[in-house]
Protein backbone atom coordinates (compact mmCIF):
# COMPACT_ATOMS: atom_id res chain seq x y z
CA UNK A 1 0.00 0.00 0.00
CA UNK A 2 1.37 3.10 -0.85
CA UNK A 3 1.50 5.42 2.40
CA UNK A 4 2.18 9.15 2.27
CA UNK A 5 2.69 11.79 5.50
CA UNK A 6 0.38 15.22 5.63
CA UNK A 7 2.26 18.00 8.44
CA UNK A 8 -0.65 20.22 9.26
CA UNK A 9 0.23 23.30 10.29
CA UNK A 10 3.14 22.89 12.33
CA UNK A 11 3.56 26.68 12.13
CA UNK A 12 5.80 28.90 14.83
CA UNK A 13 3.07 30.79 15.56
CA UNK A 14 1.18 27.96 17.63
CA UNK A 15 4.39 27.36 19.19
CA UNK A 16 5.29 29.60 22.39
CA UNK A 17 5.76 33.31 21.92
CA UNK A 18 3.65 32.41 18.86
CA UNK A 19 -0.19 34.49 18.09
CA UNK A 20 -1.84 31.07 19.00
CA UNK A 21 0.13 28.55 21.81
CA UNK A 22 -0.67 25.46 21.84
CA UNK A 23 -0.71 23.26 24.85
CA UNK A 24 1.71 20.61 23.82
CA UNK A 25 2.82 22.06 20.75
CA UNK A 26 6.50 21.50 21.05
CA UNK A 27 5.87 17.72 22.19
CA UNK A 28 3.58 17.25 19.65
CA UNK A 29 5.97 18.83 16.86
CA UNK A 30 8.67 16.73 17.74
CA UNK A 31 6.68 13.47 17.28
CA UNK A 32 5.86 14.88 14.10
CA UNK A 33 9.44 15.22 13.50
CA UNK A 34 10.12 11.49 13.99
CA UNK A 35 7.56 10.55 11.53
CA UNK A 36 9.23 13.40 9.17
CA UNK A 37 12.26 11.75 9.51
CA UNK A 38 11.06 8.16 8.56
CA UNK A 39 9.39 9.11 5.52
CA UNK A 40 12.51 10.84 4.90
CA UNK A 41 14.86 7.94 5.55
CA UNK A 42 12.39 5.33 3.56
CA UNK A 43 11.47 7.77 0.66
CA UNK A 44 8.17 7.61 1.20
CA UNK A 45 6.41 11.18 0.19
CA UNK A 46 5.89 14.09 2.33
CA UNK A 47 3.01 16.73 2.31
CA UNK A 48 3.61 19.87 4.14
CA UNK A 49 0.77 22.12 4.90
CA UNK A 50 1.01 25.78 5.39
CA UNK A 51 -1.91 28.03 6.53
CA UNK A 52 -1.83 31.54 5.31
CA UNK A 53 -4.85 33.78 6.68
CA UNK A 54 -6.25 36.05 4.33
CA UNK A 55 -9.62 35.90 6.55
CA UNK A 56 -10.34 39.66 7.56
CA UNK A 57 -9.30 39.59 11.10
CA UNK A 58 -7.28 37.04 11.35
CA UNK A 59 -4.99 37.47 14.40
CA UNK A 60 -2.46 34.45 13.33
CA UNK A 61 -0.38 32.74 10.18
CA UNK A 62 -0.24 36.27 9.23
CA UNK A 63 1.20 36.57 5.56
CA UNK A 64 5.26 37.49 5.73
CA UNK A 65 4.95 36.95 9.37
CA UNK A 66 7.62 34.77 11.38
CA UNK A 67 4.03 33.02 12.91
CA UNK A 68 2.96 31.82 9.32
CA UNK A 69 6.37 29.71 8.90
CA UNK A 70 6.60 26.16 9.16
CA UNK A 71 8.29 24.95 12.46
CA UNK A 72 12.04 24.23 12.53
CA UNK A 73 10.92 20.69 13.82
CA UNK A 74 9.11 19.98 10.76
CA UNK A 75 11.03 22.02 8.56
CA UNK A 76 10.41 21.12 4.86
CA UNK A 77 13.12 20.04 2.52
CA UNK A 78 13.46 21.87 -0.75
CA UNK A 79 12.65 18.86 -2.51
CA UNK A 80 9.14 18.11 -0.97
CA UNK A 81 5.30 19.15 -1.15
CA UNK A 82 4.15 22.42 0.34
CA UNK A 83 0.45 23.16 0.23
CA UNK A 84 -0.49 26.54 1.27
CA UNK A 85 -4.27 26.59 2.20
CA UNK A 86 -6.57 29.35 3.43
CA UNK A 87 -9.29 27.01 5.13
CA UNK A 88 -9.08 24.28 7.90
CA UNK A 89 -10.06 21.33 5.41
CA UNK A 90 -6.78 20.80 3.65
CA UNK A 91 -8.35 19.82 0.47
CA UNK A 92 -10.22 22.59 0.16
CA UNK A 93 -9.70 25.16 -3.27
CA UNK A 94 -5.59 23.34 -2.65
CA UNK A 95 -3.90 20.55 -4.74
CA UNK A 96 -3.04 18.51 -2.08
CA UNK A 97 -5.57 15.52 -4.22
CA UNK A 98 -3.80 15.68 -7.25
CA UNK A 99 -0.53 15.45 -5.44
CA UNK A 100 -2.23 12.32 -3.45
CA UNK A 101 -3.40 11.34 -6.88
CA UNK A 102 -0.02 11.71 -8.72
CA UNK A 103 1.67 9.69 -5.96
CA UNK A 104 -1.02 6.85 -6.07
CA UNK A 105 -1.34 7.50 -2.16
CA UNK A 106 -3.62 5.55 -0.58
CA UNK A 107 -2.92 5.71 3.43
CA UNK A 108 -2.46 8.63 4.80
CA UNK A 109 -0.08 9.32 8.15
CA UNK A 110 -1.62 12.58 9.35
CA UNK A 111 -0.38 14.70 12.09
CA UNK A 112 -0.24 18.46 13.28
CA UNK A 113 -2.40 20.93 14.72
CA UNK A 114 -4.98 21.84 15.72
CA UNK A 115 -6.20 18.37 16.42
CA UNK A 116 -9.99 19.79 17.01
CA UNK A 117 -9.84 21.93 13.19
CA UNK A 118 -7.72 21.05 10.66
CA UNK A 119 -6.68 17.81 11.39
CA UNK A 120 -10.05 16.69 12.32
CA UNK A 121 -11.38 18.64 8.75
CA UNK A 122 -8.72 16.94 6.66
CA UNK A 123 -8.77 13.49 8.08
CA UNK A 124 -12.84 13.33 7.89
CA UNK A 125 -12.29 14.73 3.75
CA UNK A 126 -9.47 12.47 3.34
CA UNK A 127 -12.05 9.77 3.77
CA UNK A 128 -14.37 11.10 2.08
CA UNK A 129 -12.06 10.67 -0.75
CA UNK A 130 -11.15 6.85 -0.21
CA UNK A 131 -8.16 7.24 1.93
CA UNK A 132 -7.34 4.94 5.27
CA UNK A 133 -5.96 7.25 7.41
CA UNK A 134 -3.36 7.01 10.36
CA UNK A 135 -3.74 9.60 12.80
CA UNK A 136 -0.64 10.03 15.10
CA UNK A 137 -2.35 11.24 18.32
CA UNK A 138 0.96 12.44 20.09
CA UNK A 139 1.86 14.52 16.84
CA UNK A 140 -0.73 16.55 17.11
CA UNK A 141 -1.67 19.68 19.53
CA UNK A 142 -4.69 21.81 20.30
CA UNK A 143 -5.87 24.53 23.03
CA UNK A 144 -8.51 25.02 24.84
CA UNK A 145 -12.05 26.25 23.74
CA UNK A 146 -14.96 27.77 25.50
CA UNK A 147 -18.60 27.04 25.04
CA UNK A 148 -20.89 29.75 26.85
CA UNK A 149 -19.51 29.88 30.34
CA UNK A 150 -17.73 26.17 30.28
CA UNK A 151 -14.32 25.56 29.94
CA UNK A 152 -13.21 22.48 27.96
CA UNK A 153 -9.60 21.70 28.61
CA UNK A 154 -7.29 21.18 25.99
CA UNK A 155 -6.79 17.81 27.03
CA UNK A 156 -10.71 16.86 26.74
CA UNK A 157 -10.65 18.77 23.26
CA UNK A 158 -7.99 16.48 21.66
CA UNK A 159 -9.36 13.33 23.15
CA UNK A 160 -12.87 14.19 21.85
CA UNK A 161 -12.11 14.83 18.72
CA UNK A 162 -9.92 12.35 18.03
CA UNK A 163 -12.18 9.63 19.49
CA UNK A 164 -14.61 10.62 17.55
CA UNK A 165 -12.17 10.33 14.35
CA UNK A 166 -11.12 6.83 15.53
CA UNK A 167 -12.96 4.26 13.92
CA UNK A 168 -14.85 5.62 10.79
CA UNK A 169 -12.12 7.84 9.77
CA UNK A 170 -9.17 6.25 10.40
CA UNK A 171 -7.37 4.49 13.07
CA UNK A 172 -5.83 7.08 16.15
CA UNK A 173 -2.40 5.32 17.01
CA UNK A 174 0.93 6.69 18.67
CA UNK A 175 3.87 7.65 16.59
CA UNK A 176 5.45 4.51 17.84
CA UNK A 177 2.41 1.94 16.77
CA UNK A 178 2.30 4.34 13.59
CA UNK A 179 6.25 3.57 12.99
CA UNK A 180 6.24 0.02 14.22
CA UNK A 181 3.58 -0.46 11.52
CA UNK A 182 5.02 1.51 9.03
CA UNK A 183 8.37 -0.77 9.37
CA UNK A 184 5.85 -4.28 8.55
CA UNK A 185 6.37 -2.64 4.81
CA UNK A 186 9.28 -1.14 4.25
Amino acid sequence: MSVGLIVIDIQNDYFQNGKMELEGSEDAGQAAGRLLNFCREYKLPVFHIQHIAIRPGATFFLPNSAGVEIHRSVKPLDEETVIQKHFPNSFRETGLLQHLQRKNIQQLVVAGMMTHMCVDATTRAATDYGYECLVAHDACATRSLKFGDRVVSALDVHTSFLAALNGAYGKVMSVDEILAELNKHS
